[in-house]
């Protein structure tokens, strides 16, 4: 029993009832137009242009593997944009997802999620484009969330 709850659907239509924290990864290069993103736009403006000035002001704030950026949604939705991958590409130094970055992410996360009291809801993160593997990533949202008593709910669209 993994604790994790798994559902058919859409991350950025999360079930329930309370404060939900929507949980995403985003690269270290500041783009953002590929993959699950796309979802996150297409319902609200505000996750991405929050992360791209986060990006565009690194120079004087925490962005970088393993920071979390969270943008307030609607008012019992918020997003967090957790920067869990070097790049965008696969090339000599393997696939961008960083499972380091997402595991320190994933502590932030939590965090947040009991200072609001929010259930965590997200697709199967750094999987997509990042190239990373669910047998990696489901352990460290297990000891980061699970085993703090967080609710999570993982969506598998379409």
């Amino acid at each position: 029993m993994s604790g994790i709850t798994y559902v058919q659907g859409d991350a950025t239509a999360p079930q329930g009832k309370g404060v939900k924290l929507i949980v995403h990864v985003c690269n270290d290069l500041g783009g953002w137009g590929k993959g699950f993103v796309l979802a996150v736009s297409r319902r609200w403006p505000g996750p991405e242009a929050a992360y791209r000035r986060w990006h565009r002001e690194r120079s004087g704030n925490d962005f970088g593997l393993g920071a979390v950026q969270f943008v307030q949604a609607e008012r019992y939705i918020w997003v967090a944009n957790v920067v869990g991958q070097r790049g965008i590409r696969t090339g000599a130094k393997g696939v961008p997802v960083r499972y380091e970055a997402i595991d320190a992410g994933l502590d932030k996360v939590a965090a947040k999620a009991a200072e609001l009291g929010a259930s965590v809801h997200m697709p199967r993160i750094g999987c997509g484009l990042a190239g990373g593997t669910w047998p990696r990533v489901e352990p460290l949202i297990t000891e980061r969330l699970v085993s703090r008593g967080i609710d999570v709910t993982v969506y598998d669209h379409g």
